[in-house]
């Protein structure tokens, strides 16, 4: 069965997908019995390519690392802006992969509409148009018949929202609290070490885990967006950024993290939501002093941790990569696969 992709963004995320499809087709091919083809790019910076014929992985990861327009190779069409390639390409998925707006959830909000009006089903990696937007999301793609894929906004690649809406839901989740942020648990770590505040973050900024405004990670803002997803899609919340109390790391000193490790416990940036009795929710992120035997005091680094609080299996706790091109690239795959399987189920019903 072939699967034809639409691609809006080609940065690291968009890269790191198409680098894994060049390089897993077989064994795709071999394990499911999908061809999975790139018809059409668009991105802002590096051009805009159509072919519904299938477009060269190769080549376009090539022409990207050498610093080239996209636009150089040859393709029937060329220079569509995101809307255009949505409606007019031959793609059964839109994989929106543009730049995250927690205030609005843009373009990406547009995108994800176009794509289901088109026909198209749709994956994503950002969080504004899920944490702000998900009611809309969910009747759009349950009006139009089609499948919503969001695995990669929340731990990346790590299956969180897959392993949760899968296995957990029936146990009764009561409460979720996880390390959903890399760039502040890494801070962490390096404070920890003996860094202060700045330098720490400095650091981050340099390995490319914080941005040159990392108001969003710091602050608490990305985690926050996490917190809203989860919530309301496992839990049945109706949760805004703005119902989440934010604390952010930029608070804690050198002294903070001393103290804590002459007690045997640490700092963690932590997002915690949880249901009262009356229906209401508490939703939180902030930092937490927790004891070293704690399940999430051994995270280090980049990475994140989740811990689901159930009525029937206690608690379960997943720990995996929170970031990284390749690592969020494979969010994508989940999804187009479990996309492609529940297209195979169709067509088969079809016949």
């Amino acid at each position: 069965m072939k699967i034809k992709l639409a691609i809006i963004g080609f940065g690291n995320v968009g890269q790191g997908l198409a680098q894994i499809l060049e390089d897993k087709s077989s064994a795709y091919m071999a394990m499911f019995n999908y061809e999975f083809s790139i018809v059409a790019v668009c991105d802002l910076l590096k051009g805009s390519l159509y072919n519904p014929q299938g477009l060269s992985t190769s080549e376009l990861l090539q022409t990207v690392k050498a610093g080239q327009s996209l636009e150089t190779l040859e393709a029937p069409a060329k220079g569509w802006d995101a809307l255009t390639t949505i409606n007019q390409s031959n793609a059964d998925i839109v994989i929106e992969l543009a730049y995250t707006d927690l205030k609005t959830g843009e373009p990406a909000l547009s995108h994800m509409k176009a794509s289901f009006k088109s026909g198209k089903h749709f994956v994503t990696t950002n969080k504004g148009p899920v944490a702000l937007h998900y009611k809309t999301l969910k009747s759009l793609s349950e009006n139009h018949g089609l499948m919503a894929g969001i695995e990669g906004t929340v731990m990346s690649g790590t299956p969180s929202l897959h392993l949760a809406k899968e296995s957990l839901m029936a146990a009764n989740i009561q409460s979720i609290e996880g390390i959903l942020n890399g760039t502040t648990n890494y801070m962490l770590m390096r404070m920890e070490a003996g860094l202060n505040y700045d330098a720490a973050l400095i650091e981050a900024q340099e390995k490319g885990y914080a941005e040159a405004d990392p108001t969003g990670d710091v602050d608490g803002f990305d985690a926050a967006a996490k917190v809203v997803i989860l919530a309301n899609l496992l839990m049945g919340a109706d949760l805004a950024i703005e119902d989440i109390a934010l604390t952010g790391m930029s608070t804690l000193s050198i002294d903070d993290i001393n103290s804590a490790k002459a007690n045997n416990e640490c700092w963690k940036v932590l997002g915690h939501v949880d249901k009262n009795s009356d229906g209401s929710f508490n939703a939180w992120v902030k930092p937490v002093q927790i004891k070293s035997s704690h399940p999430l005091a051994s995270v280090t680094g980049a990475m994140n941790a989740i811990t689901y609080s159930t009525e029937l299996m206690g608690d379960v706790t997943l720990i995996g990569a929170g970031a990284g091109r390749v690592e969020t690239g494979y969010a994508v795959v989940e999804d187009i696969i479990n996309i492609a399987k529940k297209m195979s189920l169709k067509e088969e019903h079809k016949q």
